[in-house]
């Protein structure tokens, strides 16, 4: 179950892709446990001196999640983010 707080909704990492038109972005994206809502970060690879971490989960704003219509995939963001739960503390560094 995601725990919703006053804050947001927290959400697990389950897909680190990179950009096909835009060189130097990472997409993150991160799911509920159930796989039904997203939440999607874009991110500029970094330079040596500019590190950023990216954790197992992150409390999303309810307003920025979007809905996952395809079963295959809510099913694939589901069993990700279950696994993610099950092996790591929210803010681990992934």
């Amino acid at each position: 179950m995601s725990r919703d707080s006053d804050d947001g909704v927290r959400v697990w990492l389950v897909e680190r892709t990179y950009s096909d038109d835009e060189q130097n972005l990472i997409i993150l994206t991160y799911a509920t446990p159930d796989g039904e809502r997203y939440f999607r970060k874009e991110r500029a690879l970094t330079s040596f001196s500019d590190v950023r971490d990216t954790t197992a989960a992150v409390e999303a704003d309810p307003d920025n999640l979007g809905a996952v219509d395809d079963a295959a995939q809510r099913e694939q963001y589901a069993a990700e983010a279950r696994r993610m739960r099950e092996l790591h503390d929210p803010d681990d560094v992934i």
